[in-house]
């Protein structure tokens, strides 16, 4: 008769905290330039969908215009996507990234 299998648990290091750490980031909704639709109807839309003052959202404009992006949000993941879904859906060009800072 063979001895019976001791099982010993296995031994796992902690996550990694700079995976941890990457999760509490927050996510950025970024607006791109595109040749479709006209600074004015830009601002409109980030006024309506985000409350932004008409010189908030005339700025905003403006970087996505001369830099040819502007981060126009933050915030957990589920906020990001409904703030991109929302843009989408007004015809502009949005993405979402975690925030680089």
């Amino acid at each position: 008769m063979s001895p019976t299998p001791v099982l010993v648990p296995a031994e796992t290091s902690s996550p990694d905290v700079d995976e941890l750490v990457g999760e509490d980031r927050p996510w950025v909704v970024l607006v791109w330039n595109d040749p479709i639709n006209t600074m004015d109807y830009v601002t409109l839309v980030f006024q309506k969908v985000f409350g932004y003052s008409k010189s908030k959202a005339e700025s905003l404009m403006l970087d996505v215009h001369n830099k040819g992006r502007a981060a126009v949000s933050t915030g957990p993941r589920e906020k990001a996507e409904i703030d991109v879904f929302k843009l989408q859906e007004h015809g502009l060009w949005a993405t979402m990234q975690h925030d680089d800072s």
